[in-house]
């Protein structure tokens, strides 16, 4: 069966090209399914914008509403009344204002379907901070961190190598691997840049896995992939998204035991911080045998060469059939909640 799907990109994070990248590839398979499908972008600035359908060309949805910020950074009228006439919406956004639970919040106040995780899910994994903190409570190992906040002095109580990076933050803007105390100066402060919070984390001597995440009450969990950098000291930015900086090994080369533990530690992480739809789980599998969970993100990158499409390619569930089970789920928890009273 066809939907009329909205599809939501850019956004005012640094993330917006990996959006906009992303979304292409969201848009073409959801058409090629036979969906009918509208482009709404966000640009850097906040102001939102309807693509006209088979043109492409930007559109201004908020002109017939000028003046303040607040006007400008909200959908216009016509907007409005599109996210209010769709079977579905499909948020592709990374970073700050769209995968932190602030699009999520607006849809909810709206009564809108909407694909992945709720307000609180991702406002929660957004937060790396506020995430391990929820997870260490329910018992899911995770990587050891400090954080510090805005006027805290550099500190690292873990020894050389470590990261460093903004609590809420993707895509591995503003991380560093730093190796010596200058070096850690210098990432703190290039991090309080992008954020007012900062972890310092411990480095980990293993193996770095993701693990996707689909489902709502009964998430599965993708074969568990090894991320291999190809040039790069670690998986940063480049590595990301540089073709050919960048090896997915599916099944990750680790021991039985330690594949299933994945699976299971990425579902619990899911349920834990009250995710649905979807997610990506960053793992590492430590020298010993150990596993722990990094992230879980909640809007992973989405092109058909992308980590999470892949995981699920390989465990025989298709980019065309993935984005079709997404909207479904973005459908089921809709009409689920709807029994609710509040």
């Amino acid at each position: 069966m066809s939907r009329r799907v909205a599809v939501i990109l850019g956004g005012r994070s640094s993330e917006n090209a990996i959006s906009i990248a992303s979304a292409t590839s969201v848009i073409e398979a959801l058409e090629a399914a036979g969906d009918e499908v509208l482009p709404v972008e966000i640009d850097r600035d906040g102001r939102w914008a309807l693509l006209e359908p088979g043109r492409r060309t930007l559109r201004p949805g908020s002109s017939d509403e000028p003046g303040s910020s607040i006007s400008t950074r909200l959908p216009g009228r016509e907007i409005g009344r599109l996210l209010s006439d769709v079977d579905v919406v499909f948020p592709v956004l990374h970073g700050p204002f769209g995968e932190d639970g602030t699009v999520q919040g607006l849809l909810e106040l709206a009564g809108v379907p909407y694909v992945g995780a709720g307000v609180l899910a991702s406002a929660l994994c957004m937060d790396k901070d506020v995430f391990k903190a929820v997870l260490r409570d329910r018992g899911i190992p995770v990587t050891e961190n400090i954080t510090l906040r805005l006027g805290d002095e550099p500190r690292n109580p873990f020894g050389y190598p470590c990261f460093v990076k903004p609590a809420r933050l993707g895509s591995s803007v503003g991380i560093t691997k730093a190796h010596d105390d200058a070096e850690l100066a210098e990432a703190v402060a290039l991090a309080f840049r992008h954020d007012e919070k900062v972890l310092v984390e411990r480095f980990v001597a293993g193996v770095e896995v993701e693990v996707g995440v689909l489902g709502n009450l009964r998430p599965i969990a993708s074969l568990p992939g090894q991320i291999v950098v190809t040039h790069n000291e670690w998986y940063d930015f480049e590595a990301k998204y540089d073709e050919g900086e960048m090896e997915l090994v599916v099944p990750a080369p680790v021991g039985g035991e330690q594949l299933e533990l994945a699976q299971r530690l990425a579902v619990e992480a899911f349920v834990a911080t009250d995710c649905e739809g979807m997610a990506r789980a960053d793992m590492f599998v430590r020298d010993d045998g150990e596993v722990l969970v990094n992230e879980l993100n909640t809007i992973p990158g989405f092109t058909p060469t992308s980590v999470y499409a892949r995981l699920f390619e390989a465990s025989g569930i298709g980019y065309a059939e993935l984005l079709q089970r997404l909207a479904d789920l973005g459908v089921e928890r809709f009409e689920r909640r709807a029994g609710l009273r509040f």
